[in-house]
């Protein structure tokens, strides 16, 4: 009775993935930034709970239909969430601009591909201070590169700080903190986007870098031979209350 129990629960499970293919169709795209070039990075469709890789020169394919909501995040940049149209998905090509958090921000993560991110003091003062507009203040130009003394950019400087500077103290020998995606491809394939919003309480922009927590643990190296999810889940909470303990600071 077990066994045809089993054998039913599999069926449904393959009915289910054989539909998703069979209503959804890969599209095939690029992310960019007007300044920048976006390297690695992450996209997720929700409706789907499926993700993919944004790989080294913003490439990215994944399987979706009209109206599935797609997440684009990487590293230093804005998170985006897109729902999808007839007219984006009948398109040969879907290119995403993101935008970048701060000037700052992205030199760390350029740093971190070299093992040495650097330092810009103490951030803290400035994220403590209260900045108002007035009449007389110089208008923001959107064609310019953020420079991260505005909206969350000083915080995000921080944290990214915060957890290459615990990287480094954890991995003294290694040079890049950044480039290996093996286990994020794996995680990615194991656990839905709303396991790391609603379970880990992640937020989108929040979601690459501790993915990139996760993997430069040599914890992480063993999954990518023996995926089995549930471990992946245990390892990833895991992980996650020590990213909360570096990355959680008082303001």
């Amino acid at each position: 009775m077990k066994s045809k129990i089993g054998i039913l629960i599999l069926l449904m499970c393959c009915q289910v993935c054989l539909g998703q293919i069979l209503t959804r169709k890969s599209l095939h795209g690029r992310v960019v930034n007007d300044s920048i070039a976006i390297e690695n990075g992450l996209v997720f469709n929700v409706n789907a709970k499926t993700g993919s890789i944004i790989d080294q020169k913003g490439y990215f394919s994944i399987l979706v239909k009209a109206k599935d909501t797609l997440v684009f995040s990487s590293l230093g940049f804005k998170s985006k969430k897109i729902v999808l149209t007839e007219k984006d998905i009948s398109s040969s090509f879907f290119r995403v601009n993101l935008q970048a958090i701060a000037r700052q921000l992205i030199e760390v993560v350029v740093h971190a591909k070299k093992g040495s991110p650097p330092e810009f003091g103490n951030t803290q003062s400035i994220v403590d201070t209260q900045y108002y507009d007035d009449a007389l203040s110089s208008p923001e130009n959107p064609l310019m590169m953020p420079t991260g003394t505005g909206d969350n950019g000083i915080d995000c400087i921080r944290v990214y700080n915060m957890v290459f500077k615990n990287l480094k103290k954890t991995n003294p020998n290694k040079t890049d903190f950044v480039s290996d995606m093996g286990f994020t491809s794996i995680a990615m394939k194991s656990v839905s986007y709303s396991f790391f919003t609603n379970t880990l309480k992640l937020d989108d922009d929040e979601i690459g870098l501790f993915l990139l927590f996760c993997e430069n643990d040599p914890k992480s190296k063993t999954f990518v031979s023996t995926s089995k999810q549930f471990d992946i889940m245990d390892f990833l909470i895991t992980k996650n209350e020590e990213f909360k303990n570096i990355t959680t600071f008082e303001k």
